[in-house]
């Protein structure tokens, strides 16, 4: 019991020392009145370690520099050029509104990028935050099948824990992050309606700067956070959700421009990744349209990039298993460095 008064009474000076709205502390000394014990203690310790590691009140400074956007995006992506000029513009209306000191009052339109596998829809999302400055969580949501994830379960639960979006603002440290739902079109079936419901307050500026996290038991403002989405489609999408999104098609790449991705952004990315020099591998020109297309069409990068790791994984253990190269990749040699 001893040990249970003194872990009580260092919670009530880090509650007291920290810097909460008057409310919560207020909540958090009402739990701390009595004294459990067990499994009831380590779950009241539990509950106000997160609320004291949440960034209330804390904001990163956007980084607001339309120059430094545009080169970050064309570092990172080759062509989508109309893709770009929708959120540069994006970009500049928020500085607009920076400049006229409303950004406070500014609600950011819900980006969300729609296009097959490979496409790049999360690494723009990455870009974007990259070029303003934030810290960027990704949500998959490939496969979510309960409501509870996105909207954390009651501390009455034995195995309860706060939703994925204040673990998010937790991980962040600050309360705008981006926060990537990535493939929001892929939740399962059985529990669709009920996630789109919690997207749907997740996503409305009207609600979301209350939005009410069961396990948490208080609203937590959300209304500085970037949402971005990514989905494959639109079809599984609620009706209510896309309204409050602002879709931006992913066209496919043409096999000229997976060439000179292939070329100038994923090879040497795999090279890196796999620990050797560019001088010592060499992909013959016939080569690189069976390395493009190894099955076929596809709309996307995420094979082409595949392949190209292969292969750079094959010449590190030729390299570790004493051949020196240079490793030259012919038509007559492709299989073997494709294979496995």
């Amino acid at each position: 019991m001893d040990s249970a008064r003194s872990i009580i009474e260092e919670l009530k000076i880090k509650v007291l020392q920290a810097n909460l709205p008057s409310e919560i502390s207020e909540k958090l000394l009402n739990l701390l009145k009595f004294t459990p014990s067990g499994a009831e203690l380590e779950g009241v310790v539990n509950y106000i370690n997160l609320v004291l590691s949440l960034p209330f009140e804390k904001y990163t400074q956007d980084i607001l520099d339309l120059n430094r956007a545009k080169q970050i995006l064309d570092k990172n992506h080759f062509g989508l050029q109309s893709v770009k000029d929708r959120i540069l513009e994006y970009l500049s209306v928020l500085i607009l509104h920076q400049q006229t000191r409303q950004i406070n009052e500014f609600h950011a339109p819900i980006l969300a990028f729609i296009g097959l596998v490979g496409t790049g829809k999360t690494s723009l999302a990455y870009s974007i935050a990259e070029s303003l400055g934030r810290p960027l969580i990704r949500i998959p949501f490939g496969g979510l099948g309960d409501p509870a994830t996105l909207r954390g379960s009651s501390r009455i639960r034995p195995d309860s824990e706060p939703s994925q979006i204040i673990k998010a603002i937790k991980s962040a440290k600050v309360s705008n992050p981006v926060i990537l739902l990535d493939e929001i079109d892929r939740v399962a079936e059985q529990q669709r309606v009920d996630i789109m419901g919690v997207l749907v307050e997740l996503l409305d500026p009207a609600q979301n700067q209350a939005f009410m996290d069961h396990y948490l038991d208080f609203p937590y403002d959300l209304s500085q956070v970037l949402f971005i989405a990514t989905a494959n489609n639109t079809g599984n999408i609620a009706t209510a959700v896309l309204d409050r999104l602002e879709p931006i098609i992913m066209p496919s790449y043409s096999d000229e421009e997976k060439l000179t991705i292939g070329k100038n952004y994923l090879l040497p990315k795999a090279l890196t990744e796999a620990g050797i020099n560019s001088g010592i591998l060499n992909i013959d020109e016939t080569v690189w349209p069976m390395i493009l297309r190894p099955l076929g069409f596809d709309s996307g990068i995420r094979s082409l990039s595949r392949s190209l790791q292969t292969i750079c994984r094959k010449v590190a253990r030729k390299k570790v298993e004493g051949e020196s190269g240079p490793f030259k990749i012919t038509k007559e040699n492709i299989g073997e460095f494709l294979s496995g």
